[in-house]
């Protein structure tokens, strides 16, 4: 493995450039948009000043990081000789779809072809390509520089040397690779999501506020943090989307989304993204719970 590509250079997207780049692979970063490749070699640039100042790498590691990386709005030219993929487009079944079937069609028969979705079927994302053995889930966690774990899912067809091989490059990048079979939403979500759904149908029952929730969480579980306020950090939109994904897959009423989730990604209250959500992101208001929406 010396030559990555990374498709989409959104949060998970740079993350993930940035972690490979950092460890002496060559990246190819593509999006279809030149103003998002800018925003994404941004934000690994603001990360490494962070990581500087913290004297976790010095002013060469920084400069070398960013020169590993290289930027494409076309998907052909981005993975060519390529001999890993990783996608880490929109959590969007028709999206991946439509990206593996081209990545399929213009990367080299060598090439394994990873997704970093947090939900959705290898063995469904596989079936859409001629080389179902080498399509394997490759979930990062956000920040992806910080954080350890990568879940690796092989999908029905996926063979024992691509989750051999994918294991291995984890380990390579600091990470520690767990490997977990092909269900909605894995381990990490399948346990997370029902935990922040509960949060959110508790708030919308009345039981409690945002912020009683999040510190009862905090400080009676020893969460890091409150549930709401994580929704709010991963973006409402994606966790109403991983939680329609394990709906639809186990049909069980207990991962149906709660309505007031679903009326907030209506209303374009994803969270830190949009600047709302369950807290104020606003500049003047720094995360204060948006307390009046939910009395």
């Amino acid at each position: 493995m010396k030559q990555i590509a990374v498709i989409g250079a959104g949060t998970m997207g740079n993350g993930i450039a940035h972690v490979f780049a950092q460890n002496g692979y060559k990246v190819n970063l593509v999006d279809i948009s030149q103003a998002s490749l800018d925003k994404g070699l941004a934000t690994i640039t603001k990360n490494l000043d962070r990581m500087m100042t913290k004297e976790v790498i010095d002013a060469s590691k920084k400069e070398a990081t960013l020169g590993n990386i290289i930027t494409y709005t076309n998907l052909k030219e981005g993975v060519s000789n390529t001999d890993l993929v990783v996608e880490a487009a929109t959590e969007n079944l028709d999206i991946k779809l439509r990206i593996f079937k081209d990545l399929d069609e213009v990367c080299q028969s060598k090439t394994i072809l990873a997704t970093n979705t947090s939900s959705i079927s290898i063995t469904q994302i596989g079936a859409a390509t001629n080389r179902p053995e080498k399509v394997i889930g490759m979930h990062f966690m956000n920040p992806v520089p910080i954080m350890r774990l990568v879940e690796i899912i092989r999908g029905y067809s996926t063979s024992d040397e691509v989750t051999e091989t994918i294991m291995e490059l984890s380990k390579k990048l600091g990470k520690t690779p767990t490997e977990v079979n092909d269900y909605p939403g894995f381990v990490a979500n399948r346990i997370l999501m029902p935990m922040i759904n509960e949060s959110i149908e508790t708030l919308y029952n009345g039981v409690a506020g945002v912020e009683e929730i999040d510190t009862v969480m905090k400080l009676g579980m020893a969460h890091p943090m409150g549930p709401l306020q994580l929704a709010d950090f991963i973006g409402l939109d994606v966790c109403l989307s991983i939680l329609n994904v394990m709906y639809d897959g186990f049909k069980n009423p207990k991962y149906a989304p709660c309505p007031l989730l679903v009326n907030m990604v209506m209303a374009g209250k994803l969270g830190v993204k949009s600047g709302e959500g369950f807290y104020d992101y606003s500049e003047s208001k720094k995360a204060e719970t948006v307390s009046a929406q939910f009395k």
